[in-house]
């Protein structure tokens, strides 16, 4: 199974990334992607609930004028077919395979990393009438009435233990369903890094007059190597992990290159050094040290020392590493067409049978890396959206039966095939009332 998430996770990762740029942040693309696959999990059911409704009222089904698009995008402008495919483009891989990755992965939830899913909606009818769509999610996604926005926000507090505190949209009237997913770890290292000064970082570091002190890897527990890679050339890594809890663990990986080498090669080269991370694998393309030159680059300072040792050929490699704490919070724009959020909300719209003309997509998250530990959350949300109609005048009259007035009850006959019988639009009963009485002084059994 992690094969089969792997490549599709790290090609969007790239694309999720890339829209992001170079500024510091963090970012959780297995967050987006999973709501993506929530929304290819229902396309069974929608093909089968029949082609989109881009004219109905969301909380009542009734008919309304179709609107413009929302700021954030149109979600109806592609075929169903098309919509569908773009999301497949966007996963990775076929709906089918990335809805069944996103129910083993809900659905066996890892001890380190809190996940959770959640499908509200504005109108309780499709709630109610969920048989459908619901079996094709995974048992862990919740389905509810859409939230207002302090719900939202506790939501998000409540599934991330308080690390992300508000829901990275807003909800207002235009919003037909929300999609969202929650991703938290917080872990302590199995074992913890020392602590040396700053200048440990090189005379090449533009850090090292900002900082005073900076973590370095203890002398056992944590590995280290310097790898060629084909995008980023040579690169240092180092790979801390968690205290396991019930067999599963968590290993975090640190991936450098020169500093000329753009973000997005050297986050490239991270996700494929992870590969056999889990693992404890050694890294293809890793270097031998006594096949590099001793001295100063910007990346290591390489020296050699006689020591005992027990290597078979009496070459003994050592990696330490030095490299500083770290936070960051960041809010994400998921609107971009690469990301995918167009096909799924169109895609997931047909399957709930409900008009949206718009969505919106975006995602908060953080991290802090530290000596004794490393926490991290995520929430993605999407909005599925109709325009509202744009503002006007509205006059109520209140009639006012105070005076004698008629009463006429006409009966119904609308039989099962739906041809109307012989009873229909026949007045049964009617009245003249003159005569008023007082709430309680009338006894109607329902």
């Amino acid at each position: 199974m992690t094969t089969d998430l792997h490549g599709p996770l790290s090609a969007y990762a790239e694309r999720l990334h890339a829209t992001i740029g170079d500024r510091h942040h963090v970012a959780s693309p297995l967050g987006a992607w999973l709501l993506l696959a929530l929304s290819a999990a229902t396309t069974e059911a929608g093909q089968a609930a029949g082609s989109l409704r881009a004219d109905a009222d969301p909380a009542s089904g009734s008919e309304t004028a179709a609107g413009s698009e929302t700021a954030a995008g149109s979600a109806t402008a592609a075929r169903p077919d098309a919509a569908g495919e773009g999301l497949a483009a966007a996963l990775g891989t076929d709906l089918t395979s990335a809805a069944d990755v996103a129910r083993v992965l809900l659905d066996a939830p890892h001890p380190l990393v809190a996940a959770a899913t959640a499908l509200w909606l504005r109108s309780r009818r499709p709630v109610d009438e969920s048989a459908g769509w619901r079996a094709t999610l995974p048992t862990a996604t919740e389905v509810d009435i859409l939230p207002d926005q302090a719900g939202l926000d506790a939501w998000a507090r409540e599934h991330t233990d308080g690390l992300i505190e508000t829901f990275p949209l807003k909800v207002s009237q235009d919003v037909v369903f929300a999609l969202a997913s929650a991703l938290a770890t917080r872990i302590s290292w199995a074992e913890p890094f020392d602590v040396t000064d700053a200048h440990a970082l090189g005379p090449d570091s533009a850090w090292r007059g900002d900082l005073r002190q900076v973590l370095r890897s203890p002398s056992h527990g944590h590995r280290g190597a310097i790898v060629a890679t084909e995008r980023a050339g040579d690169v240092i890594v180092h790979a801390a992990s968690a205290q396991p809890s019930e067999g599963a663990g968590l290993v975090v990986l640190s991936v450098a290159a020169a500093p000329h080498v753009p973000a997005a090669d050297v986050l490239a080269a991270a996700y494929r050094l992870s590969v056999g991370a889990a693992d404890g694998a050694q890294p293809a393309g890793r270097r031998s040290l006594f096949d590099l030159p001793l001295g100063e680059t910007p990346l290591w300072t390489l020296r050699e020392e006689r020591v005992r040792t027990h290597a078979r050929d009496g070459r003994e490699e050592r990696h330490q590493a030095v490299l500083p704490c770290w936070s960051a919070r960041s809010e994400h724009d998921l609107t971009a067409e690469t990301l995918g959020f167009e096909a799924a909300a169109a895609t997931l719209a047909r399957a709930l049978d409900q008009p949206v003309q718009g969505f919106e997509a975006g995602q908060v998250a953080m991290a802090r890396y530290g000596r004794y530990g490393f926490e991290a959350a995520a929430v993605t949300g999407m909005f599925g959206t109709v325009s509202l109609p744009p503002e006007g005048v509205a006059r109520t009259a209140e009639l006012r039966f105070g005076h004698p007035y008629a009463v006429v009850a006409v009966a119904t006959d609308t039989r099962a095939d739906g041809v109307t019988g012989p009873w229909h639009g026949v007045p049964v009963f009617s009245a003249w009332v003159t005569e008023p009485a007082d709430v309680d002084g009338i006894d109607t059994e329902r």
